[in-house]
């Protein structure tokens, strides 16, 4: 009786042992971690304005960001936020007699100004995919378009892209170009790549 149960027990022991020896087998090894690697990059951003082909306004703005190798659905990103809040007034002064009276109407406060978001992914060959949305506001002067009834209170105007584009080293490409439909501005967007050493 003792003879078979240690012939039981020495059968059930190897059989464990081949069963971790196939799931051994069966499990591939886990690929050796990839060292990240991370190329700090300037962006620049140039919004031009245009009357015919005449610049009128050029306005350079600049992101430092480090692009780092990982999970291309996670970009690394820099962010700008530059501009103004311009008082409006809610009610319209008074006009007596042909002159504007003060007014202590409620006041209400407009932002004004440029924010550009920036996301960078890089790829292997040393180009890198940029994703970018541009966020421009600005008054009009009160001359441009205003009626009698709404002198005094700004116009604004307003520009909004979100895109994506691929750049190498140096390389510079027009992100976009609009056409203001009030003036007939044409405000155009450029935006230039380059890795620091």
């Amino acid at each position: 009786m003792t003879k078979h149960l240690s012939t039981l027990g020495l059968v059930l022991a190897c059989a464990l042992a081949s069963t971790a020896a196939v799931r051994t087998q069966e499990t591939p090894a886990a690929p050796p971690a990839r060292p990240i690697a991370v190329t700090p990059l300037k962006v620049q951003v140039v919004i031009s304005r245009f009357q015919g082909e005449k610049k009128i306004s050029s306005l350079p703005y600049t992101l430092s960001i480090n692009s780092m190798t990982g999970d291309p659905r996670f970009p690394n990103r820099a962010s700008l936020r530059m501009g103004t809040k311009v008082p409006v007034m809610m009610v319209a002064a008074p006009v007596v007699e042909g002159q504007k009276m003060p007014t202590a109407g409620p006041i209400n406060y407009q932002d004004v100004g440029t924010n550009i978001d920036c996301g960078v992914l890089s790829f292997e060959d040393g180009r890198f995919r940029l994703e970018m949305t541009i966020d421009d506001s600005s008054v009009y002067p009160e001359e441009r378009g205003t009626s009698s009834a709404t002198s005094g209170s700004p116009s604004f105007r307003t520009f909004r892209a979100t895109d994506s584009m691929v750049l190498k080293d140096g390389g510079t490409a027009q992100f976009t170009t609009a056409t203001d439909k009030v003036n007939g501005e044409i405000v155009k967007v450029d935006v230039t790549l380059t890795v620091m050493k």
